[in-house]
């Protein structure tokens, strides 16, 4: 409720009690567009599917609003966006991340980077985080990355005195990891948006990354009695034959990255190559069978049609209102509040965060980036660096209670017959520091521009 809301407060500042034109000059009262937006409320109340509401608001919108024949254009407008060269890096990636998943590989990565890090006061919860992270790295998904490592992390603590609410938030932590870090998946709508650079926005998640894994270490060292005592040390010799089981990993990491870094590769080529390397790896560990290619192939083209029905589904909502000039004419209206930019961008920010308690980060980020970005622009904030700060919000919603996908991921595959409310609980340290992480991000926005100002030159 508190949530509802905050978004109706926010959207009354940005109306401004005043009206929003339409393209030819006229003027939209600000009730009927609020009327709009009831309708949608109450589409994702009565539980229709995203992307058919997307659609139909969209076209209900255009019919009450607009005098021009904007149906004609649909096709095209649908068409554009879902022909784009850049989207089908995202079934590559997500189809690399359900082989690897199946391969085995996260039981290699976690079991090499457990023998490093056990000794650490938080032992396992560390390894959560830093596996989590690395198998981002190659994945681009925070669902994929969640239910790989809570499959391979979950039997470890069976019987060894671990806090199952830590276990749980730092299993979640680590999969919201999973589109921050690249190649995420977020990063490749996000540009298609808003027509920016793929490869900009890897390099510029590089730092907020680090900063928020060193964060979520951070809060385990606080919360060390959530952990039993670091067991006995573990023989250098062994820690390096651990090594071992992270060569596959990192010999993907620079097929995937090195090659968009290096400029060798688009990402979409990138996760081409990403593909052919993961079903190299399955050979070489002897997973690779056509029942396991099918099954991969399969919950491939189950999430890629999700997304792209969403994709459809926003882009005619978004042709629409661009058409009545409501971005065009909210971005105005907020430049010209008496407000410092600074105090808009932490409202915008407060709006995401409500708006991710109920409502699913990527439908989110899709639904509200058309309208949002404008105004963004209009404050004077630098593209890229709004990219890196939406998607943390994106992974901020996937693992804030009550709605948050991974939780529900991650409650799902438990075996210890415990609660979902260990999982909000356990949960909620990260979600602050990850918030904190973002306001560091806003005073040093550096931190993300760094690289990408580097490879610019």
């Amino acid at each position: 409720m508190i949530a509802v809301v905050f978004i109706l407060v926010v959207l009354a500042l940005f109306a401004g009690m005043s009206a929003f034109g339409v393209g030819g000059g006229e003027q939209v009262p600000i009730g009927p567009v609020l009327l709009v937006l009831g309708v949608f409320c109450g589409f994702f109340a009565a539980g229709i599917y995203v992307g058919a509401a997307l659609g139909v608001l969209g076209l209900l919108a255009g019919f009450a609003f607009s005098d021009r024949p904007f149906w004609a254009f649909l096709g095209q407008t649908a068409w554009g966006p879902s022909s784009s060269f850049v989207l089908v890096s995202v079934p590559l990636f997500l189809l690399m991340g359900e082989i690897l998943l199946r391969a085995g590989l996260s039981e290699r990565l976690y079991r090499a980077l457990n023998v490093w890090l056990d000794r650490m006061p938080g032992g396992l919860l560390h390894t959560n985080i830093v596996a989590s992270g690395v198998f981002s790295a190659i994945s681009g998904s925070s669902v994929a990355t969640a239910a790989a490592m809570g499959s391979v992390a979950m039997p470890f603590f069976q019987g060894r005195g671990y806090d199952s609410r830590m276990v749980m938030g730092s299993l979640a932590a680590g999969g919201a990891l999973g589109n921050l870090i690249p190649p995420g998946i977020t990063f490749i709508i996000y540009a298609l948006i808003t027509e920016t650079s793929v490869g900009a926005l890897y390099l510029a998640a590089v730092g907020p990354s680090i900063l928020v894994m060193a964060f979520f270490i951070a809060v385990i060292l606080l919360k060390r009695d959530a952990a039993p005592p670091p067991g006995p040390p573990i023989p250098m010799a062994e820690k390096l034959r651990a090594l071992v089981g992270l060569i596959p990993t990192l010999l993907l990491i620079l097929v995937v990255l090195g090659t968009i870094y290096a400029g060798l590769a688009t990402p979409t080529e990138s996760a081409a190559l990403g593909v052919v390397a993961a079903l190299a790896i399955a050979v070489i560990e002897r997973r690779f069978t056509f029942r396991m290619l099918h099954h991969s192939a399969e919950a491939t083209a189950r999430n890629t049609a999700m997304i792209g029905l969403i994709l459809l589904g926003a882009y005619v909502l978004n042709y629409v209102i661009t058409l009545l000039g409501i971005p065009q004419m909210m971005a105005k209206a907020v430049g010209g509040l008496p407000l410092p930019a600074w105090m808009i961008m932490a409202l915008i920010i407060g709006f995401y965060l409500a708006l991710g308690t109920f409502m699913e980060g990527f439908s989110m980020i899709i639904t509200t980036i058309p309208v949002i970005f404008p105004v963004v622009m209009a404050l004077g904030y630098d593209p890229i660096w709004f990219g890196v700060v939406v998607t943390m919000l994106v992974e901020i919603a996937l693992i804030s209670p009550p709605d948050g996908t991974v939780l529900y991921v991650l409650q799902g595959m438990r075996r210890d017959g415990g609660q979902i409310g260990d999982v909000f609980a356990g949960v909620l340290p990260f979600c602050a520091v990850y918030i904190l992480a973002i306001a560091v991000l806003m005073v040093v926005p550096e931190i993300a521009l760094f690289l990408p100002s580097i490879a610019a030159r």
